[in-house]
């Protein structure tokens, strides 16, 4: 069984990083946000190529993913952990320099104790309520603060997707109370916080998903492209089924094409039905259920059966392909599997 072919265009997310850079003041500092593997895409490639491009400061979920990056980039770029310092991992983050960003009064300890000078930042819960010092528990903090610096105070919008949402200016009132007092760096706008304006900027912002092309970076460069190798055809007459639960029923002489993909690859269920692969430019919708390995198109109105057919591609965006399956862009990117013969371009 042949292996889709991912293609990655490190060029269109330089080019990405540099737009969403362009978009704040000259003292805003861009960020990258490359946990979970950069989005799917390869931390490692992905954050050579935003290095170069002038990012000096890079954002994971946990200390491994710091290591991976430390190690790609050296000693030149500031990297910070959003799931901030947890048990057992004090080693790991002195010896790959990494900056975690404290989420709770014990982390705060955890981090005093076993890492006395070592650098640290300090998530703030604004009114997400998933991470961070609530008010109440930083407050107790606010001296210690003072005195040692964090390099960094941070909060996450919730909802900076929607301009027009009340909770963003919640929110900012929230961080500019809790921060008052203290100086160092700020940052609370991702991607979204970007296109909500100048007060959300702060010191530093932080994108992640518009890098890679999604949404709400409406004028983002494509990233990705996804073509699937045709393994087999079939022909069926009236009344036959495609797949598992026999799901799919042709009502016409039907021609249907097997492509070497399937849910294992990251191509998920709920794209069965619903979603469409593309013939040279021409729409061809999944007939029946994914399976792990596979998936059946109808291709009946195409002249000529091509030996590749495309997912993500110039018709259709990762936001695009994600709407059809019912889920989110990020969802879409970040379960791209492994199968996948991975070309990378530009850079």
């Amino acid at each position: 069984m042949s292996n889709g072919t991912l293609t990655i265009n490190l060029n269109a997310i330089k080019e990405n990083w540099q737009t969403l850079d362009s978009i704040s003041k000259n003292t805003v500092e861009t960020a990258a946000v490359v946990k979970a593997n950069a989005y799917g895409l390869g931390a490692r490639e992905v954050s050579l190529e935003l290095a170069k491009a002038g990012a000096r400061k890079f954002f994971v979920a946990t200390a491994e993913e710091g290591s991976e990056i430390r190690k790609a980039l050296g000693d030149s770029v500031n990297i910070y952990i959003f799931s901030g310092h947890m048990a057992g991992k004090s080693s790991l983050i002195e010896q790959n320099y990494l900056i975690p960003l404290l989420n709770s009064p014990e982390q705060n300890i955890r981090h005093h104790q076993n890492l006395t000078n070592h650098p640290f930042g300090v998530q703030l819960d604004t009114g997400m309520n998933r991470l961070g010092f609530e008010r109440s528990d930083f407050s107790e903090f606010l001296e210690l603060y003072k005195e040692k610096k964090p390099e960094l105070l941070m909060s996450h919008l919730a909802c900076a997707d929607d301009i027009n949402h009340l909770q963003n200016e919640k929110q900012l009132k929230a961080f500019m109370d809790m921060t008052s007092e203290i100086e160092c760096p700020l940052s609370l706008s991702a991607t979204g916080g970007i296109f909500l304006g100048e007060q959300y900027h702060f010191d530093i912002c932080r994108p992640g998903i518009g890098l890679y092309g999604g949404t709400p970076f409406e004028k983002a460069k494509s990233v990705v492209g996804l073509s699937l190798p045709v393994i087999q055809t079939r022909a069926l007459v009236p009344e036959e089924t495609v797949g598992y639960g026999a799901t799919w029923i042709a009502h016409r002489p039907s021609l249907i094409a097997t492509l070497s993909t399937g849910y294992a690859d990251g191509l998920i269920r709920a794209m069965s039905g619903r979603a469409v692969v593309y013939a040279n430019g021409k729409p061809c919708p999944i007939a029946g259920r994914v399976s792990m390995d596979l998936i059946t198109v109808d291709v009946t109105h195409l002249t000529d059966i091509p030996e590749h057919m495309e997912i993500l591609c110039e018709q259709q965006s990762i936001d695009q392909l994600a709407d059809e399956a019912g889920t989110i862009g990020y969802e879409i990117l970040t379960s791209l599997g492994n199968r996948y013969d991975r070309r990378y371009t530009g850079g």
